[in-house]
């Protein structure tokens, strides 16, 4: 009891000394009938150094931000130098280079950018070639797309018949004029050849007309050699009408305002297997 008096006594004078936070001690103690625990904490507390809160507040940018705006820097540079670029495209070395250039001559970074780029779809490399102008080559897919597919409830359908109809209108227009035309033709040789009989048997005589009939022959040769230089068509009554009728229809298909190229890239989208002999060039 006298030991128990004596440090009641010395915790008492030192009450004051103490912080807030240690009268839980205290009061542990006087509560407490186990006299090693508060000697204990007396102790560690009278030892133990106040912590001191660490300041966290960060002062510019870390390692790992600062590399990553290096690196933005350095790709948005290299897309300036093929923006630069008149081609549309280079080979792979050659990305390879502007890159490793842009880089501090530096092979590796170089490298690295480079298959960056081609992640990101910033250029198209395709084998040894490196295309700088990925949307070009988008627009020209989507519209490959759209011209070779073909719905079921296409409205392309519609266009292509409407197109249809009026090059029936004109191609029977057409025939029926270049049909006139040969007509024509049938009753000039016709008159020629019953004049040529007139003048040989009642007014003139065979001396004078062989030579007339003569030179005649001649003129229809040198007419169809010339039809053959300008058409590359032989001279026949075919060929005639095949030449004929594809002015006429030209000449019908501009007055109408007809699409040609229109109505062919239609019809070899929704008839691939069609003939190309049947779709007249013009």
């Amino acid at each position: 009891m006298a030991f128990r008096r004596a440090i009641t006594k010395r915790l008492i004078d030192g009450y004051k000394c103490l912080r807030p936070s240690n009268t839980k001690i205290l009061r542990h103690y006087m509560t407490s009938s186990n006299l090693t625990d508060p000697i204990m904490g007396i102790r560690i507390e009278s030892i133990a150094l106040p912590r001191r809160e660490e300041e966290t507040a960060v002062k510019g940018l870390s390692v790992s931000e600062t590399k990553k705006l290096l690196r933005m820097y350095q790709m948005e540079k290299v897309k300036a130098r093929l923006r630069d670029i008149p081609k549309n495209s280079v080979s792979y070395w050659e990305f390879v280079q502007i890159c490793c250039e842009t880089c501090g001559n530096n092979d590796e970074q170089g490298s690295l950018m480079a298959q960056s780029l081609d992640h990101a779809g910033c250029v198209v490399v395709l084998g040894d070639i490196v295309f700088l102008h990925p949307h070009q080559i988008a627009k020209s897919m989507a519209a490959m797309i759209n011209r070779t597919s073909a719905l079921p409830n296409d409205p392309r359908k519609e266009e292509l018949a409407q197109l249809e109809t009026t090059k029936k209108c004109i191609d029977i227009k057409a025939r029926r004029i270049v049909q006139a035309e040969l007509y024509c033709g049938l009753g000039f040789l016709a008159a020629q050849t019953i004049g040529l009989m007139r003048l040989t048997f009642w007014e003139l005589s065979w001396d004078v007309m062989e030579p007339i009939c003569f030179f005649v022959t001649s003129l229809h040769f040198l007419l169809g050699y010339y039809f053959f230089l300008r058409t590359s068509t032989e001279p026949s009554f075919e060929g005639f009408y095949q030449q004929r009728f594809k002015t006429k229809q030209k000449k019908l298909m501009e007055s109408h305002g007809f699409d040609f190229l229109r109505y062919t890239e239609l019809n070899s989208l929704f008839t691939p297997l069609a003939c190309k002999s049947e779709v007249s060039t013009v």
